[in-house]
């Protein structure tokens, strides 16, 4: 007898991509998932429990075991560090982390104030470039800091660079490409490896255009 599959999704933007994948590979988890005030939706027809999740926590709840499978942005993984197998990329979502700014304002050259959602990612960043920087914490607006003076840079996620554009901000450098990812809990994978197994490959497959 197949084992149940629990799977943590998104909420947000990368879940109505994600779903449509997840149809196509033949895991139908209903047009209104994302609507529903449920928080876990039962599909035992299909052997599968979805959990919904803020993009954040997705690693968390596969992390320590919650779910079995996630799907998860890149930044995320690279930002929390967490103990997951990242399996497949989904190539969903796609996106990437900039360091952006005023234009032709010059970095303080003592530790400058770098504004951010993604501290260890900007700090590993700057650090490889052999400076040393003050990270100033922000869960939203991030565009603010540089044009009140209260950072130098800001390390954010760029998809058509508009907002920054809007904001009267430039790009200076890109960190890296960001796409969406199936991660599974290493107990999980071990246990039902079957089960896994098969989710992963009826994904390639569509991502391949076999199916």
């Amino acid at each position: 007898m197949n084992k149940r599959l629990t799977i943590a999704m998104p909420k947000g933007r990368i879940y109505e991509e994600a779903a449509e994948l997840m149809k196509r590979a033949g895991y139908d988890l209903g047009a209104d998932l994302e609507e529903s005030r449920k928080l876990i939706l039962e599909f035992p027809e299909q052997n599968i429990r979805v959990m919904m999740a803020k993009p954040m926590d997705v690693v968390t709840y596969v992390e320590y075991g919650a779910a079995d499978l996630g799907i998860a942005g890149k930044d995320v993984l690279l930002e929390q560090d967490r103990d997951v197998y990242e399996v497949l990329d989904l190539k969903i979502s796609p996106c990437y982390v900039a360091v952006a700014g005023v234009p032709d304002q010059p970095l303080s050259r003592i530790a400058p104030k770098i504004a951010t959602k993604y501290p260890k990612v900007a700090s590993d960043y700057f650090r490889e470039q052999g400076e040393q920087i003050e990270i100033i914490p922000l869960n939203g607006s991030i565009e603010l800091a540089p044009l009140i003076g209260l950072a130098d840079r800001i390390v954010d996620i760029v998809s058509t660079g508009r907002t920054l554009k809007e904001n009267g901000l430039v790009e200076y450098e890109k960190i890296t490409d960001i796409t969406s990812r199936l991660i599974v809990n290493p107990v999980s994978y071990r246990l039902k490896s079957e089960e896994i197994e098969h989710m992963v490959t009826n994904l390639s497959d569509v991502m391949e255009g076999i199916k």
